[in-house]
């Protein structure tokens, strides 16, 4: 049986920097990557009308996004699947329905009152997973200006 590491994305800084450590793994173990992006469903009100009046997510447009996300090196396989759902919940149904050997995926690191009103996808993950999960964590000098710049 062929083997898959499920990578997901959600288009940020965080997801791109993971995506080369989920290549080169990939290379390594002889797998293919299944690159995924979940969209949530838009919250709707009973009359219908959806949360702060965004309109329905553009598909079209989102499965372009998850068409440009591929590894930089040609010779790793790779396929894309475009989901909906809650994203912790559907990663780890995708992983278990492909018998995935591995999840790799980037995480902002928030903590504190952000990580409490945001949750965190990838400690859900990282409980419910069928398999081994590798959390590739930005570092806060990627994700914060530099003290020394502000102290200047």
């Amino acid at each position: 049986m062929a083997k898959t590491i499920v990578f997901p994305t959600d288009f940020s800084t965080a997801s791109d920097a993971a995506l080369e450590h989920a290549a080169t793994l990939a290379t390594s173990m002889g797998a293919t990557l299944l690159i995924v992006h979940v969209e949530e469903p838009p919250l709707a009100y009973g009359g219908g009308e959806l949360y702060y009046g965004i309109p329905e997510p553009d598909s079209e447009r989102i499965l372009k996004m998850l068409e440009d996300v591929k590894p930089k090196d040609p010779a790793v396989p790779f396929t894309h699947r475009l989901s909906m759902g809650d994203p912790a919940g559907e990663i780890v149904r995708i992983a278990t329905d492909e018998g995935a050997e591995l999840i790799v995926l980037g995480t902002h690191g928030r903590t504190g009152v952000t990580r409490l009103l945001m949750g965190s996808v990838a400690e859900v993950v990282v409980r419910r997973a069928p398999c081994p999960v590798l959390v590739y964590r930005e570092t806060a000098a990627k994700l914060t200006p530099s003290k020394a710049a502000a102290a200047g």
